[in-house]
């Protein structure tokens, strides 16, 4: 990707998106060039420059170490725990474009746990492998009782918000949830996927939601490169 001047879409913008891509595709890593460096790689002004990074610095891209320069951010992806908010709605506030690409889907009665979570002999499983501007970070591993998987398959499932779905298609109001996080290793085919070794660690999120009636809508399990996604999660004191 290269600076078109002859676009409609500012300077800044184009540079940010190019440096963001960069930072994900592992090109760009610790100190980045400096502003003078900048300007003659892209032949833009200071000003460009300076507005593409602090835009970056503002989505945790990159961050600022006064007297020492500008580094790229260890977790480029930061999600805020405490809502039901989708894959998509979290790479789309870090102003990123999210991608999706369906591994597989369909009928499933193999796994005890699963079964036991949902309440059920069977179960409809999808499976998707997430982007973040092209680059793939994670693996989502959807369960779901039968009769609701049966009807999210006549969707397009490589392009839907599965969440916006339930709620809005299906009417299906997602009540309270159960979520895990830990680390762990992946399978070969998992680690295939995502582009890493299967020796690096990654993050394992599980999730089950209920609906109002506390029936089980959703079991969720979740790999994500850890060197890209970050769980946050805001406390407050009781009583203030």
């Amino acid at each position: 990707m290269t600076i078109d001047f002859e676009s409609s879409e500012p300077l800044h913008k184009q540079l940010e998106d190019l440096l963001r891509n960069e930072v994900l595709k592992g090109n760009l890593k610790g100190k980045i060039p400096s502003e003078r460096e900048l300007m003659e790689a892209y032949s833009v002004s200071r000003t460009t420059i300076r507005m593409a990074l602090a835009d970056l610095v503002n989505e945790g891209i990159l961050v600022k170490s006064h007297g020492k320069g500008t580094f790229t951010s260890d977790i480029p992806v930061q999600d805020w725990l405490g809502s039901f908010r989708s894959f998509t709605e979290t790479i789309k506030s870090m102003n990123m474009e999210p991608g999706t690409r369906l591994l597989r889907q369909g009928i499933l009665s193999s796994s005890e746990t699963i079964k036991s979570k949902l309440d059920t002999d069977e179960y409809y499983t999808i499976e998707r492998l997430r982007f973040a501007d092209d680059v793939p970070i994670a693996i989502e591993k959807h369960y779901y009782p039968i009769e609701i998987g049966n009807k999210l398959k006549e969707f397009d499932l490589n392009s839907a918000v599965l969440y916006d779905l339930l709620q809005f298609s299906l009417g299906i109001k997602l009540w309270r949830a159960q979520q895990m996080i830990k680390s762990g290793k992946l399978t070969g085919k998992d680690a295939e996927h995502l582009g890493i070794d299967p020796s690096e660690s990654v993050l394992l999120s599980k999730r089950l939601i209920r609906d109002p009636n506390d029936r089980p809508v959703e079991l969720l399990q979740s790999v994500f490169r850890s060197d890209m996604y970050a769980f946050n999660i805001e406390l407050i004191q009781r009583g203030r």
